[in-house]
């Protein structure tokens, strides 16, 4: 999957308008081109979105394999949580209410809606918080104040150009993909993977029950605070970043078990790899298939995360059968 996933970002900077070879992707990636419209496309255009997708895409499916371990849910998502609908809201108060402009204002509002959605979540959970049913309950309830409020900001105040650009934001884009969100994604991913990879010996333990988990000597409370936490930070910057995109967190684990096991030392890696390579191919699609018009890429991974869903639900009950 290490070398699938190299293939694919250097496959997808080849793919666009202006077709490129792997030859002169590499020339450009090693700045022996001499072209400086092949460089500009490659280091300025198309690298930062190829690997802000990888990075994204990756961080979703340990979110997601993370949380449906910890709740023992095999429908549990990121956005569970709440995150996706707070960072909708923030996002939407940036563009309708002219807090600020440009992608960064965006994305800020968006990581501080996320922020806002998940200390509403547990404040709703209350003490209790770290019990599973409990906090999915709560970001239920959080996810639906914030979509209200996204909802009255659109209907008070927005105008048509400005609905547009909320509606294709909450879909997912990855349009305004940069090297400083590249670099705040994959140091975001990069910390929390490493935390999860950590705790994989809990994960396993957690897949059999609490009950289980505590009786090897860990500490359910403890290990659920700290990966309900980084996961839903995680979330938060990876949406602020890419809008919301789903599917990604619910489906990929699933793919991942099929083919590395149920062990987290290897399934979060290999979340983490699917999910990259992943991302990567449907952004691709989104931004091409269509030229020239573009497609949120939070629509092709629906499109495509349904039908492999439901491969994967109607293996599972044949294998059971």
């Amino acid at each position: 999957m290490l070398a699938a996933l190299l293939f694919s970002a250097v496959g997808a900077i080849t793919v666009g308008a202006a077709d490129l070879t792997f030859v002169e992707v590499a020339r450009a990636l090693t700045g022996t081109t001499g072209d400086p419209i092949t460089d500009h496309i490659v280091w300025d255009l198309r690298a930062p979105r190829v690997l802000l997708a990888a990075v994204v895409g990756g961080g979703l499916a340990v979110c997601g394999a993370v949380l449906q371990a910890l709740t023992r849910n095999a429908l549990a998502d990121p956005y569970l949580l709440g995150i996706s609908a707070g960072a909708s809201t923030g996002a939407v108060a940036v563009l309708v209410l002219g807090i600020a402009s440009g992608a960064t204002a965006l994305a800020s509002g968006a990581f501080l809606g996320s922020a806002a959605a998940f200390a509403v979540t547990l404040a709703l959970a209350g003490r209790r918080w770290t019990e599973p049913a409990r906090i999915l309950l709560a970001g239920v309830a959080a996810g639906q104040l914030f979509a209200a409020l996204t909802s009255l900001i659109v209907v008070s105040d927005a105008t048509a150009q400005n609905t547009r650009s909320i509606t294709f934001w909450l879909l997912g884009s990855l349009t305004a993909a940069s090297w400083p969100a590249v670099a705040l994604s994959a140091a975001a991913a990069g910390a929390v993977l490493l935390c999860c990879w950590a705790a994989a010996p809990a994960l396993d333990a957690f897949t059999f029950g609490a009950d289980v988990a505590q009786s090897l000597g860990f500490s359910p409370a403890r290990v659920r605070a700290l990966l309900f936490t980084a996961t839903a930070l995680l979330a938060a910057t990876l949406v602020a970043a890419s809008g919301a995109i789903g599917f990604i967190g619910l489906t990929v684990p699933h793919a991942a078990r099929v083919l590395a096991g149920s062990r987290h030392r290897v399934l979060l890696p290999a979340c983490a790899l699917l999910g990259a390579i992943f991302l990567i191919w449907a952004d691709t699609a989104a931004r091409t298939v269509f030229a020239p018009q573009e497609v949120p890429v939070g629509v092709v991974t629906a499109l495509l995360g349904v039908p492999a869903f439901a491969i994967l639900l109607r293996r599972g009950q044949k294998e059971k059968a």
